[in-house]
């Protein structure tokens, strides 16, 4: 028997992908495979495989070391990997020992920017079978499996702002390499201030277009690309799927762009807020809503006409309230996002709802008898691990529909309210989920202690730097 067989980890969709995926091989002549996971930070890593190689790894994967799980954002190794455990607690981590990546056949796609080449979604297991509990996919798909045991389905719609800009000198030179490394020197493609004219869509228009195009060749649902307000700055929109999809959609679009941009001559950036003048920041705005299984309605719709939220929808949204300040790690889980966190911006600094405000955390839209009632959170940042972004949302909302949080009246000046102040850093974030013991329940001690480790292997880095601001402020006054 197969690893998949012998594990059962395919459902009979998956095997009719794969049997799909192994006539297009075939048809099209692929020669390559990419086969990628989604690591700690939502980074696709993994290994390109010849295409027979890879069809005759489906069923039983690719081994891949588990030092990927030991990495910080510099891709520095943050746990002592060569101890008793591998600085993880666990056997099989340590020594930079083996995983297997596991395709998910119902994933596959072929790349339009590189020729002959498919692409696989993979995730994580160890030789006995079980998942790897430190692959973020895996512990979104859990979420997802405990939502389903309660006749509901996860539905996620994404807006995604970013920078794309001219890439004017790669810094290449030796000297420049580093970890990480010295970032690329790049150009304006639109000056600011204008949000959504003509013009400026136009001047970014040439780029936008190759993007546009590669991004509906795989297939991901977009929905309209519009200019942001900043200079450089865009924003893609993509229609609301179901389950893994917008998690997946996410990983593979933000890959994408980078690829297809950088071979066009632009670097594209899903940093929040770039260190370059006049740039403004990106969100990632995340619209959610809850589905029912066996009618197809939306929990959070309402027909009361007096109310903008079904109950489930006002607890749901209770939840993501009492839990905001302990989830802004895994919605905002860099140093640089909480740059972005600024009142009277149009991006929150506090937990707190409106009805159709953009100052608010969580804004809410719909009404009374409208299928598209949903929770726009606009707290996230480019950046985030999707599934870990995902994850939080779902296990924070069903524990208010669980104890009937109640999320108080709509704010309608959202940045006068005196609701909890978001974390105003990443440290801040940090002590934020320590202080919450529900996600060391609902996600479990192990994923909060290891997520937690990497983050503060981060801010002590960043701790130990001399930074611009410090030279001037005090090499010259003491």
């Amino acid at each position: 028997m197969s690893f998949v067989d012998r594990h059962g980890l395919w459902s009979a969709e998956q095997k009719d992908a794969a049997a799909r995926l192994r006539r297009i091989v075939d048809e099209q002549k692929l020669e390559v495979i990419r086969l990628s996971f989604p690591d700690q930070h939502g980074i696709l890593r993994g290994k390109t495989l010849i295409a027979g190689e890879a069809v005759r790894s489906l069923e039983n994967g690719c081994s891949i070391t588990t030092t990927m799980f030991a990495k910080d954002t510099s891709h520095k190794t943050v746990f002592p990997v060569f101890t008793a455990g591998g600085g993880f607690g666990m056997p099989e981590m340590q020594g930079a020992a083996d995983v297997l990546m596991i395709p998910d056949p119902v994933t596959f796609r072929t790349l339009p920017w590189a020729p002959g080449t498919g692409w696989l979604l993979c995730d994580v297991h160890f030789a006995d079978g079980r998942p790897v509990p430190f692959a973020t996919r895996n512990l979104y798909r859990t979420a997802l499996s405990d939502l389903g045991k309660r006749g509901y389905d996860f539905v996620g719609g994404l807006e995604v702002e970013f920078h794309v800009f001219k890439l004017e000198d790669p810094r290449m030179a030796p000297e420049d390499a580093g970890q990480p490394g010295q970032p690329p020197e790049v150009s304006l493609l639109s000056h600011g201030y204008q949000y959504l004219t003509e013009q400026r869509y136009d001047e970014m228009e040439p780029v936008l277009e190759i993007i546009r195009r590669d991004v509906l060749a795989l297939g991901l649902p977009l929905r309209s690309v519009e200019v942001e307000f900043g200079p450089s700055q865009c924003e893609f929109t993509f229609q609301p799927t179901v389950g893994l999809m917008p998690a997946d959609s996410m990983v593979l679009f933000r890959s994408a762009v980078k690829q297809i941009c950088h071979r066009h001559g632009y670097h594209a950036t899903f940093m929040c807020r770039p260190r370059i003048p006049n740039v403004v920041s990106s969100g990632w705005h995340l619209h959610q809503s809850i589905v029912s299984r066996a009618t197809g309605e939306n929990a959070f719709m309402t027909k009361d006409e007096n109310a903008i939220l079904s109950d489930f929808g006002r607890f749901y949204l209770g939840g993501l309230l009492k839990h905001a300040r302990a989830s802004t790690v895994f919605t905002t889980p860099t140093i640089n996002g909480y740059k972005r966190y600024r009142s009277y911006s149009l991006a929150p600094d506090r937990a707190i709802w409106g009805r159709d405000n953009r100052g608010a955390m969580i804004r809410v839209l719909g009404g009374p008898g409208d299928p598209a009632t949903r929770l726009e959170n606009r707290v996230g940042e480019p950046a985030a691990n999707p599934y870990l972004y995902m994850t939080s949302q779902i296990l924070s909302g069903l524990d208010g529909v669980d104890r009937a949080l109640d999320p108080g009246p709509s704010a309608d000046t959202p940045y006068e309210s005196s609701a909890d102040l978001l974390p105003k850093s990443l440290r801040e974030a940090v002590f934020a989920l320590k202080e919450d013991p529900f996600f060391r329940h609902a996600m479990g001690a192990t994923i909060v202690d290891y997520y937690t480790h990497i983050k503060n292997a981060e801010i002590e880095r960043f701790q130990a730097e001399v930074s611009d601001w410090e030279q001037r402020e005090y090499f010259e006054m003491f």
